[in-house]
């Protein structure tokens, strides 16, 4: 028999704005246990926004920018008859926020930029553009999924 589903955790808002989705983002950020350092990083890479976009405010394009790379549909392995097949299947609310905090903070880690929260900033802008790498990950999975 299996076990029964692990109960989510429910996640303090961020100091500065108020807002889960920010948590989130900073705990997938983190390493080895460094949240504070974590905040610092994201909190910079907002304020270089700020600086490079001042149309609108760096929260808003955060939101913006992980909406773009959020997916809609995925591929899962299907066993037919012996063979393989990759069907599409929608993607879960809550996993499609945890695909685009992933993809971003991966991209943003192979970025050229010099310290984080430059590859970070950049990474964001570009998302917010709908370019950059996280975004063309998001698009390949919807192209497999076509």
């Amino acid at each position: 028999m299996r076990k029964k589903r692990a109960k989510r955790r429910i996640l303090l808002p961020d100091p500065r704005f108020g807002n889960t989705t920010v948590t989130r983002f900073v705990n997938n950020l983190m390493i080895g246990g460094k949240k504070t350092t974590a905040f610092k990083v994201f909190y910079t890479a907002l304020e270089n926004i700020s600086e490079k976009i001042t149309e609108e405010e760096s929260l808003v394009v955060f939101e913006k920018a992980l909406e773009n790379v959020m997916p809609h549909v995925e591929v899962r392995s299907r066993r037919i008859g012996g063979a393989t097949f990759q069907i599409p299947h929608p993607v879960r609310d809550d996993r499609r926020i945890s695909l685009g905090m992933k993809w971003m903070i991966s991209a943003a880690r192979n970025r050229n930029e010099k310290t984080m929260d430059e590859k970070l900033s950049a990474e964001l802008i570009a998302a917010y553009k709908e370019e950059g790498s996280a975004y063309k990950k998001k698009q390949d999975t919807h192209r497999m999924a076509e």
